[in-house]
Parts: C-alpha cells; structure tokens; sequence
C-alpha cells in the first residue's frame, strides 16, 4: 500500500509541479518571443525535478524500502548544469535564428 502511496505522490508531484513551472516557462518563452524547441526546457524541467525529488522528497514520503539514496553530488551536478543549458538554449536558438 504504501508503494502505491509513494507512485501516487510522484505522479502528483511531477504533474502539477512540472505543469506549473511548464506554464510559467511557456509565457516566458512566448514573452521573449520564443517559438522553438520549448520542448527543451519542459525537459529541463522534468530533469530538476527528478533531482530534487531523489535528493529531498523521496526521504519524506511513504515508502521505506530499498533503494533509497540521493544522486551523488557528481551526477546531481552534472543533470542541475545540464537543465540549465537545456532552459537557455532556446534562447539561443532563436537569438541565432532571427
């Protein structure tokens, strides 16, 4: 039961969160004019919120199985460095494109 809690909290969390930060992220997108690859930074997106929730939320929920550790401080880095690049290059894109 309490996996089922736990698969239920993950897919509240990354539906309403990545929806929320998605909808924000298009208007800033839309604001700057940004029409292509938003697909990049919806993915980004997704990426910070699989680190935060292995790093912080999965401690805090209903399961107490295996298989519970954070991301080494390498790979969280490496996936926070990589989100940021994917949230700006289309940006980039569009500021080489016009």
């Amino acid at each position: 039961m309490r996996v089922l809690l736990e698969l239920i909290r993950i897919i509240l969390i990354f539906g309403l969160l990545g929806g929320i930060f998605s909808s924000v992220l298009t208007y800033f997108y839309k604001s700057l004019g940004v029409t292509q690859y938003e697909w990049l930074g919806f993915l980004a997106i997704l990426l910070l919120l699989f680190v935060t929730y292995r790093n912080k939320w999965q401690f805090k929920g209903w399961y107490n199985g295996k298989g519970k550790e954070m991301l080494s401080r390498k790979t969280a880095n490496f996936l926070i460095s990589f989100s940021v690049l994917l949230l700006i290059f289309p940006l980039i894109v569009d500021y080489f494109l016009r």
